[in-house]
C-alpha cells in the first residue's frame, strides 16, 4: 500500500500514525495538493490527501474512509477503533469534535495562507477560530478525565485524532488556540508524541 500526502495534514498523519500502530507495511509518498498538484493528480484526480494506493491499485481518499478499510485489514487486537456499544459511541463523539477542530484549523490557515490579506473577511475568521477553539474545549473536558488515554488505559484511535488535531493546531494556529487554556490536551499530546509511532511521523 502507499499512502499520498503531506505529513502537515492532520488527516494525512493521523492515518500514516494508525498504519504503524496497526503494523500495517506501507511506503509514503510526500506530495503536496499545492506545490506537486498536477504529480497528485495523475494518481487522485480529486487531488484529496490522504489519499491511499491500495495494493491492487484501487484508490481511496478521505481519512476515516480510509482507516475504516484498514481497521478490516488486521486483527481485532490490532484495531483501534472500538467495535460496538458505548464505547464506540463515545470514540465517534471524540473523533466528531477532533475533525471539526481539524476543518477550522485548516480553514484558517488557508484563510491566513492562501486569500490575499485585503481580500479577508475577519468576521468569519473569528468564528471558525470560535468554533476551533469550542471543540477543543469539550475535548479538554475529556482529556481531563484520561485514564491514561481518553478512553482507558490503552490507547486507541481517539488518541490519535485528537493527538493529530492538537498537533497540527498548536504548529499552525497557536496564537489563536492558546495552550494555557488546555493543560489536560497538552498532557495528552506529550504522552502521545513520545510514542516511537508519532516520533517516527513527525508534522514537521
Amino acid at each position: 500500500m502507499k499512502l499520498i500526502g503531506m505529513l502537515d495534514s492532520p488527516y494525512v498523519r493521523r492515518v500514516a500514525v494508525s498504519m504503524k500502530l496497526m503494523g500495517l507495511d506501507f511506503e509514503h509518498q510526500s506530495l503536496s495538493v499545492f506545490r506537486t498538484f498536477d504529480q497528485f493528480r495523475a494518481i487522485n484526480p480529486v487531488v484529496k490527501a490522504p489519499t491511499l494506493i491500495c495494493d491492487d491499485g484501487a484508490v481511496l481518499m478521505d481519512s476515516t474512509l480510509i482507516l475504516d478499510y484498514l481497521e478490516g485489514r488486521v486483527i481485532p487486537e490490532k484495531r483501534l477503533m472500538p467495535a460496538e456499544g458505548m464505547a464506540r459511541r463515545e470514540a465517534l463523539r471524540l473523533h466528531g469534535l477532533a475533525l471539526a477542530a481539524c476543518e477550522k484549523g485548516v480553514q484558517v490557515v488557508y484563510e491566513q495562507n492562501q486569500r490575499p490579506e485585503e481580500k479577508r473577511h475577519m468576521p468569519w475568521l473569528d468564528r471558525v477560530v470560535g468554533q476551533a477553539n469550542a471543540a477543543f474545549l469539550e475535548l479538554e473536558r475529556a482529556a481531563a478525565d484520561a485514564r491514561p488515554w481518553l478512553q482507558g488505559d490503552k490507547l486507541n484511535a481517539s488518541d490519535v485524532m485528537v493527538a493529530c488535531a492538537w498537533r497540527f493546531n498548536q504548529f499552525y494556529n497557536a496564537s489563536l488556540i492558546g495552550a494555557a487554556m488546555y493543560p489536560a490536551l497538552v498532557a495528552h499530546s506529550t504522552r502521545a508524541e513520545a510514542l516511537p509511532e508519532f516520533i517516527g511521523t513527525p508534522l514537521d
